[in-house]
């Protein structure tokens, strides 16, 4: 029997974006121990050509909340894109997290079978099936923003281990 879609996806994508917010609150402790502005966490990147922290949360917070309310045929809100700081990043997870305890079990029947279409600026993206959109798209993409998230931090000294990202058991 294949596991319902629900279950695959929305309690542990909660459970990371809580875990993504616990995070980001290290990261402000970090900063207000050694006195400095916690905004260069939110402008610091990987490497020169990949997005900053600001867009690794704002992607992967897109992800999921487009990606679940067109599983879950419900409408997802927009947001603005224009978080300046760790605080504003933690709004903007904590309102993914509240759209995501909307959707209810029952929403996401039959969703492994829905055919996905949807644009990204001038690209074109068709799954012809909701299981193929959640596993080849939305958790890759998700995991990846997220990770990246985390990796930022941990190169800027924030001393964070694995527990800080899985969460304890």
């Amino acid at each position: 029997m294949q596991e319902p879609m629900y279950d695959l996806s929305v309690p542990m994508i909660i459970k990371m974006l809580e875990n993504l917010i616990n995070i980001l609150n290290k990261a402000q402790r970090y900063a207000d121990k050694k006195k400095f502005d916690s905004v260069i966490f939110v402008e610091s990147r990987l490497i020169a050509d990949m997005y900053p922290l600001s867009r690794q949360i704002q992607i992967g917070t897109d992800m999921v909340r487009k990606g679940i309310g067109r599983l879950a045929n419900k409408k997802f809100p927009n947001y603005q894109d224009d978080e300046k700081t760790l605080k504003q990043l933690q709004n903007r997870i904590t309102k993914t997290i509240n759209f995501l305890k909307k959707i209810k079990p029952k929403d996401m029947i039959n969703s492994e079978k829905k055919p996905i279409e949807f644009s990204i600026r001038e690209h074109k993206f068709s799954f012809s099936n909701g299981e193929d959109y959640l596993k080849r798209w939305i958790l890759p993409h998700f995991f990846f923003h997220i990770t990246t998230a985390y990796n930022i931090l941990r190169m800027n000294g924030v001393n964070l281990g694995k527990w800080d990202y899985t969460g304890k058991f």
